[in-house]
């Protein structure tokens, strides 16, 4: 049995004790407004993380927790249609993309499909200092109604602590 039909096994073990949830969490429009980037990173459960509890929030991830294109579009759409006023980003200790040399991986993935890779990957070198980089992609996007409540992170994945880049 493959690892999705396990999950599915899993879903139809839960729909016996599902109960639907309050009107609160079924909301569209997330509670409290904000929208938050993070790594895809299996290590990191943003609901404990940070509190949050189903419908609190917008949760984008990727690899990385980049400001890529796809997440400034999903954060237009949650600003401008879903009432979003704030962004958080979230990046990580330990990050699989610290140290990646895209370049190599680009070049690799070539040389064995034949084809290049249409985008980067987003390898970085300083945590810090790609959650300033994202900060500032986010920041400049012309389209978000709320870009002065937007604000970086490092999450240390050993200590299981937040501490803010300015």
């Amino acid at each position: 049995m493959g690892a999705i039909d396990e999950l599915l096994v899993r879903h139809v073990a839960g729909r016996a004790n599902f109960t639907c949830c309050d009107a609160e969490e079924l909301r569209v429009r997330p509670r409290l407004k904000v929208a938050v980037v993070s790594c895809m990173d299996s290590r990191i459960n943003l609901f404990k993380v940070l509190g949050l509890r189903v419908g609190d929030a917008h949760i984008l991830r990727n690899a990385g927790g980049l400001a890529t294109d796809d997440a400034l579009r999903s954060l237009v759409l949650s600003q401008q249609l879903l009432g979003t006023q704030e962004v958080m980003m979230i990046q990580h200790t330990d990050c699989g993309l610290e140290g990646l040399r895209d370049d190599e991986l680009a070049d690799r993935l070539e040389a064995s499909s034949g084809v290049a890779p249409p985008y980067a990957f987003g390898g970085f070198a300083d945590v810090e200092k790609s959650v300033r980089t994202s900060l500032e992609r986010v920041r400049n996007c012309p389209w978000l109604v709320r870009r002065d409540a937007v604000r970086g992170f490092v999450y240390d994945v050993n200590a299981g602590r937040l501490h803010e880049v300015e």
